[in-house]
């Protein structure tokens, strides 16, 4: 089943709607981040019980993964990721990753909660014991 969620996230990131943003890439020093924010409705209630992941039109998932870009093929690497997520009136929501493998993928995957049509603003800190790399990123969440 772990399986189906990269194919979800895959179908979520070429969705057009307003709910859904496609993903996105940065080149951080050695590391290609690749991150989303999505609503949890997305996700199957099968999947998301697989991957703990509470299903609410109020709940979001954020999902990065970090490449190698110094390494022929850009493989995933282990990282270390902490930040928080903050809405336009400056409260605070907090956010812990938690790392999933899938053979040679390597996802952090956090949740988040929000309003409709709240805009939610990321402020990661990730490192690889090498370097540490800053992410900032926003989403606007839509409760369906």
């Amino acid at each position: 089943m772990k399986i189906f969620i990269s194919a979800l996230i895959l179908i979520i990131s070429t969705l057009s709607s307003p709910t859904a943003q496609a993903e996105n890439m940065k080149k951080l020093g050695n590391m290609n981040v690749h991150y989303m924010a999505i609503g949890s409705t997305f996700f199957t209630p099968e999947i998301a019980k697989a991957y703990g992941i509470t299903r609410s039109r109020f709940n979001g998932l954020v999902n990065i993964s970090v490449l190698d870009n110094t390494q022929k093929g850009t493989p995933a690497k282990s990282v270390s990721i902490s930040g928080k997520a903050k809405n336009n009136v400056g409260q605070f929501k907090p956010l812990e990753f938690t790392e999933v493998k899938e053979g040679s993928a390597i996802y952090y995957l956090a949740q988040v909660s929000y309003n409709n049509e709240e805009t939610i603003h990321f402020d990661l800190t990730i490192t690889d014991g090498k370097e540490e790399q800053r992410l900032k990123f926003s989403q606007k969440f839509y409760a369906d």
